[in-house]
């Protein structure tokens, strides 16, 4: 049988993991945060990862948080830049017509004509 995951917090950071479970702005880092404090608590890492957040999380996935959180602190469990699907297609990158794009309608020739139809 492993060893059991055993996350050891100081005061401050337990202050610090506290005050993030329950109002940062950016959700993650709340699931984050009340899960390593569940840990530091004695719970189990499987335990935690089947039934104790909101969502079942993969219990690997929550001795990753651990491991950051240890080298880089709360920073350590923010989502890094260049993560997460990338976009398909970008409005930036279409490529514009020469001339501006769509010519402009005319709709005064349409007018005479509604006018008519209404009647």
């Amino acid at each position: 049988m492993p060893a059991r995951y055993q996350l050891v917090l100081s005061e401050e950071q337990v202050k610090e993991l506290t005050w993030t479970r329950d109002h940062h702005a950016v959700a993650y880092l709340r699931v984050k945060a009340a899960a390593l404090l569940k840990v530091a608590q004695g719970e189990s890492v499987s335990q935690v990862a089947c039934s104790g957040l909101l969502k079942p999380v993969d219990r690997h996935t929550i001795k990753d948080w651990i491991i950051r959180y240890q080298q880089d602190g709360l920073s350590g469990l923010k989502v890094q830049t260049g993560r997460g699907r990338k976009p398909v297609f970008s409005p930036s990158l279409r490529r514009r017509r020469p001339g501006g794009g769509r010519p402009a309608r005319d709709l005064a020739p349409l007018a005479p004509a509604l006018r008519t139809a209404a009647l």
